[in-house]
């Protein structure tokens, strides 16, 4: 639980909205992507528009998710290759954000929003364990 602490931490620093509060752990990374792909589109968005600085809060915004709030909330012990695969992907996007930002360049954003865009995809396609275990239940 302390691996979803961290990502409401994260949530709540980058002051996405309140709906946290009542988030379950499932709820809470679909946010966290869906505002990583918000946060990537509107500094593609600053940058086409020459506005550097909202351009660099954008990116940071969208660093600060995916770092603090996605990679950190893996669980590297009970995740298995999983784990290690995404952490491998939020090091690459991390990366990415940056170049993208040191360069001025569209495409890399253009990527990364795809790549989150994708993984979010996946993770809306999964049903969370609390959902299952209620279908599991007999009906009374």
């Amino acid at each position: 639980m302390d691996n979803m602490k961290r990502a409401a931490d994260a949530y709540k620093t980058v002051q996405v909205d309140a709906a946290i509060l009542g988030a379950s752990p499932h709820e809470l990374v679909g946010k966290l992507l869906s505002k990583a792909i918000e946060s990537t589109e509107d500094a593609k968005v600053y940058m086409l528009k020459g506005d550097i600085n909202a351009k660099g809060g954008a990116i940071k915004l969208a660093i600060a998710i995916i770092s603090d709030g996605l990679q950190s909330s893996l669980n590297m012990e009970k995740g298995g290759e999983i784990a290690d695969n995404l952490d491998v992907l939020y090091e690459y996007l991390t990366r990415q954000l940056l170049t993208a930002h040191a360069e001025n360049d569209t495409a890399i954003l253009d990527e990364v929003a795809s790549l989150l865009r994708t993984l979010k995809n996946g993770w809306d396609g999964i049903k969370p364990e609390t959902t299952q275990a209620a279908e599991l239940q007999p009906q009374t």
